[in-house]
């Protein structure tokens, strides 16, 4: 019926069926940008450690490991490594997340989970300050796939 992964023969919604795969290393990497007035961003830049941006940081971390509770079709992977960086612009931060793994299935996903909860984290600590921020260009930068 259709080319859609998660949808059968008979329109029916299922989880990929990846165990025949073989193991292989995979990686993912992810982009976010949260756009603010200049002055939110300068407000970001100056904060101390510890601050909204490690929130996010680590909030990015939690959500990549928690991508198969959130996303119905998701397996559950055992997650080698997350990383989200956080750059503060003059008008916006842009969110990296790095996830990679040995499994029989990408970590795409995982990635743009990772940046899509941090840039809302982002958010959620400025909103206060800044009513017109805005999350953008949520999008999946690499995906690689070597045997392991």
């Amino acid at each position: 019926m259709s080319d859609l992964s998660h949808v059968g023969e008979a329109g029916d919604v299922r989880m990929v069926d990846v165990g025949g795969k073989p193991l292989s290393q995979r990686r993912a990497v992810a982009r976010a940008t949260v756009h603010m007035a200049a002055e939110t961003a300068r407000r970001l830049r100056e904060l101390p450690k510890g601050d909204a941006l490690a929130t996010a940081q680590i909030a990015g971390i939690m959500a990549a490991k928690r991508t198969s509770e959130l996303i119905p079709l998701c397996h559950p992977l055992p997650l080698s490594h997350v990383e989200v960086s956080l750059q503060v612009g003059e008008e916006a931060v842009e969110i990296t997340g790095v996830v990679e793994t040995t499994a029989q299935t990408g970590v795409e996903m995982e990635a743009l989970t990772a940046v899509s909860v941090a840039a809302l984290t982002v958010y959620d600590m400025a909103k206060a300050i800044d009513k017109q921020m805005s999350v953008t260009d949520v999008t999946l930068v690499e995906k690689t796939k070597e045997p392991a």
